[in-house]
C-alpha cells in the first residue's frame, strides 16, 4: 500500500508538471524543478532571518523587495492565491530556520468586508503551510477584527499603531490560553498590526507570540503592503 500511494504521488506530480509547468513566482520563467524562485530572481532575495519588533520577535524569510515584493504582490493584489504554496514553502523555510516550535498557529486576520473582495485571507493560506510544517493545529480564525481599520499604508508610523489598537479579538481564549502561538502574516513593515495582534493573544492568556512573515521591511522602513 505504501509502495503505491509514493508511485501515485509521483505520477500526480508528473501530470501537474506537465499539464502547468511550475514557473517563477516573480516573473513567470519556466522552472526546471520545483524551486519557487528562477536563478536570476532567487539571486537577488535578501535573506533577513529573526528581526526583534518591540517586544515581539518577528522571524522572516527575506527583506522585503525585489522578486520576494514582486510574488507577494501578486498574491495579495493580483489573485494569485496559486502562490500560497510556493510563498508557504517559503515561510517553511524560515520555521526550520529559527528552530520554531510551537502549540498553535494563528492568522492575522482580514475584516470581512476585504475578505470577500479579494476572496482569501493571503495570511490564512500561508499559516496553513506553517501550522503543517510545525505540526501544530491551525486556529483560522482564532483572531478577528474589531472594526473596519484604515489602510496602513496612508498612515505615517504614529497613526499606524493607534489605527490597529484594539482593533483584534481572540474568538475562543480557551485554544490559545498558556499556548505558544505562531503569529503568521504575510509582510511586517512597522510591526504595528502584528503587535497589536500579539497584545491581544497574551490578553487572552497565551504564553508566548512569535510572529513569521515571509518578508520583513528593513528597520525604520515603511512600505504599502502593510496595507491589508
Amino acid at each position: 500500500m505504501a509502495v503505491f500511494l509514493l508511485l501515485a504521488r509521483a505520477v500526480a506530480a508528473w501530470l501537474v508538471d506537465t499539464l502547468a509547468p511550475p514557473t517563477c513566482a516573480a516573473c513567470d520563467a519556466r522552472l526546471a524543478g520545483r524551486a519557487v524562485f528562477c536563478p536570476s530572481c532567487a539571486h537577488a532575495v535578501v535573506p533577513a532571518g529573526v528581526h526583534p519588533a518591540g517586544a515581539l520577535p518577528v522571524v522572516a524569510f527575506a527583506l522585503f523587495g525585489g522578486p520576494v515584493a514582486e510574488a507577494l504582490r501578486r498574491f495579495k493584489y493580483a489573485g494569485r492565491g496559486d502562490l500560497a504554496g510556493p510563498l508557504g514553502h517559503l515561510a517553511r523555510r524560515a520555521v526550520r530556520a529559527a528552530g520554531l516550535v510551537a502549540d498553535v498557529v494563528v492568522p492575522v486576520p482580514l475584516h470581512p468586508a476585504r475578505l470577500a473582495e479579494r476572496g482569501y485571507n493571503q495570511a490564512a493560506l500561508l499559516a496553513a503551510e506553517v501550522a503543517r510544517e510545525l505540526g501544530a493545529p491551525l486556529e483560522a480564525r482564532g483572531l478577528g477584527r474589531t472594526r473596519h481599520t484604515a489602510h496602513q499604508a496612508r498612515l505615517d508610523r504614529a497613526a499606524r499603531l493607534t489605527n490597529v489598537e484594539g482593533a483584534f479579538r481572540v474568538r475562543a481564549p480557551a485554544r490559545v490560553r498558556g499556548r505558544r502561538v505562531v503569529l503568521v502574516d504575510d509582510v511586517a513593515t512597522t510591526g504595528a498590526t502584528l503587535a497589536a495582534c500579539r497584545d491581544a493573544l497574551l490578553a487572552a492568556g497565551a504564553r508566548s507570540v512569535t510572529a513569521l512573515v515571509v518578508a520583513r521591511t528593513e528597520q525604520g522602513m515603511d512600505h504599502e503592503e502593510e496595507e491589508r
